[in-house]
C-alpha cells in the first residue's frame, strides 16, 4: 500500500517536532510551574532534567545538533524510566512510565536518523 509513501519526510519531520515540543513542555512545566504546577520541589536532579528537556526539546524542535541533543535526551529518558518508574516495577503500563520508555525510543530514533527536512542541521548542509 503506497498511502503516505509520498510523505515520509514530513511525517518524520512531524514526529521530531511534535516529540520535541512535548518534552520541551516538561522543562517549562518544572521551571515555570507553567501550564501547570511541578507537584515536587526541584532538587539537583530535577534541575538537570528539565535543562535536557527545555534546551534538548527546543533543538530537536528547531532540528539543530539534533543528533546529539536527542542522544542525550534519550539517555535522560531511560535513566527517568529505571529511577522514577522502574522500582515500581517492570512492565511500563503497570510502573507508570510509559512515556518515558516511549520517549527514550523516540530519541533513540530521531539520533541515529538524524533531522531531516524542516531543520536547521539540513540547511547547513
Amino acid at each position: 500500500m503506497k498511502f503516505l509513501d509520498g510523505y515520509t519526510e514530513h511525517t518524520y519531520a512531524l514526529l521530531r517536532i511534535v516529540a520535541g515540543l512535548l518534552f520541551m513542555a516538561h522543562g517549562v512545566q518544572k521551571y515555570f510551574n507553567f501550564p501547570v504546577a511541578f507537584e515536587y520541589p526541584l532538587n539537583p536532579l530535577l534541575y538537570a532534567a528539565g535543562a535536557i528537556e527545555l534546551i534538548g526539546g527546543a533543538l530537536i524542535v528547531l532540528g539543530l545538533f539534533t543528533r546529539p541533543a536527542a542522544f542525550i535526551a534519550s539517555g535522560m529518558s531511560a535513566a527517568a524510566y529505571w529511577m522514577a518508574h522502574g522500582s515500581a516495577g517492570l512492565f511500563p503500563i503497570a510502573n507508570g512510565g510509559e512515556l518515558s520508555a516511549l520517549y527514550c525510543f523516540i530519541f533513540l530514533f530521531i539520533a541515529a536518523r538524524g533531522a531531516g527536512i524542516w531543520s536547521a542541521d539540513s540547511k547547513m548542509g
